[in-house]
């Protein structure tokens, strides 16, 4: 297993003192106390000064990954950039933020003061709304023309635009809660862009413009050994755990696993074994429809082939000119890939290894699947 990085797995306890905190002086005691029940622990500072105190929290508990991402300032500007590049051709616009995106709702808001922006948040709801107004009350912005809708885009009708079209969709995309999905399961956004069809305007401006499936095969071996299937240990026969736990590696006949989930920069040792293929482009600007896509893949590099490194880069500009990439790589750690693991590793080299490999999404089911086969 390798060692490098290793310490970046460790994640701390985050624990937020409601309201804006608790007031602290030098060689001041604090009393924290902590309880805990069967599943779960919670804290208590005890202080005396209550005006200290809120009864409503505005923190926002997201994951480790997408605070850092906000924190992340080529993509704050990317995005900035495209939202502003379009602002400046519209006077009012009407902005709908389909996904729980609390910083495209801020800053369409804050870029265009005369837009209307809805957020559907549909996993924040309140917590987001709570949060949206704490960030308004303290650098003194209005409120009054963002509002948090209630509904799903499937429940949305012209009477809540007051029979007004729609000329501004964005997303980052982020759906709260879905995080630890494969990379294709925020293609919510597309599903959600053809529910909301009948209110945009023919001109409407959709961000992001289009995704792009893209894979590269990879050496991933201390992955590929914690995901092989398992047989007999110790005498006992654990094939059934093979199921339950969707073992990848050393199955039988022509069986292949699951695609997973995986932050790649995480899987012990991995090297890149070839170049970045595109298999299909995801065009937002159309209602959603399944696709297929197909090519053959030449090795760059001598070594085991494990399996793929699958993601979505996201073109956020008609132009094509700003693209923010999903894929493993140690400049951006805040994405997860989908990762699909050969049953039998293969050996490789430049000169005469070569794979075929397809995908299909299906637009019915939101799911999309990844095969491959080796053809010398």
């Amino acid at each position: 297993m390798g060692t490098k990085d290793w310490c970046d797995h460790w994640k701390q306890c985050v624990w937020f003192i409601q309201g804006t905190g608790a007031p602290a002086k030098k060689d001041q005691t604090l009393s924290l106390s902590a309880s805990h029940n069967q599943t779960s622990i919670s804290y208590q500072l005890n202080i005396n000064d209550e005006g200290s105190r809120s009864p409503k929290s505005n923190h926002l508990t997201l994951l480790p990954e997408r605070v850092a991402l906000y924190g992340d300032k080529v993509w704050r500007s990317a995005l900035i950039s495209v939202i502003r590049n379009y602002t400046s051709e519209r006077s009012s616009p009407i902005c709908i933020v389909a996904d729980d995106s609390v910083f495209l709702a801020l800053i369409v808001s804050f870029l265009l003061p005369s837009s209307k922006v809805l957020a559907m948040f549909p996993c924040l709801r309140d917590s987001g709304l709570n949060y949206l107004q704490a960030v308004a009350d303290a650098n003194n912005l209005s409120m009054d023309r963002i509002k948090v809708i209630g509904k799903k885009a499937s429940s949305l009708t012209t009477n809540d635009l007051n029979h007004e079209k729609v000329n501004m969709l964005v997303g980052e995309p982020f759906y709260h809660g879905s995080e630890g999905m494969l990379p294709w399961q925020n293609l919510r956004f597309w599903n959600e862009r053809t529910l909301l069809d009948p209110l945009l305007s023919e001109d409407a401006f959709i961000m992001p413009c289009k995704g792009i499936l893209r894979f590269c095969a990879m050496s991933l071996p201390d992955l590929w050994r914690s995901r092989r299937s398992l047989k007999d240990v110790e005498g006992f026969d654990h094939s059934v755990v093979n199921d339950t736990l969707g073992a990848c590696g050393d199955l039988p006949g022509e069986q292949q696993g699951p695609c997973l989930p995986y932050y790649v920069w995480q899987c012990g040792y991995t090297k890149k074994l070839s170049e970045v293929y595109s298999l299909m482009d995801l065009n937002f600007s159309e209602p959603i429809h399944s696709c297929f896509g197909e090519t053959k893949v030449e090795f760059a590099h001598d070594g085991t082939c494990h399996g793929f490194a699958v993601w979505i880069d996201w073109v956020l500009d008609k132009e094509n000119s700003i693209v923010i990439s999903t894929g493993p790589g140690k400049e951006s750690r805040y994405w997860k890939q989908g990762v699909q693991l050969l049953s039998t590793p293969v050996q490789v080299n430049p000169a005469n290894s070569v794979m075929h490999v397809e995908a299909n999404f299906d637009a019915d089911i939101g799911e999309l699947t990844f095969k491959s086969t080796t053809l010398s």
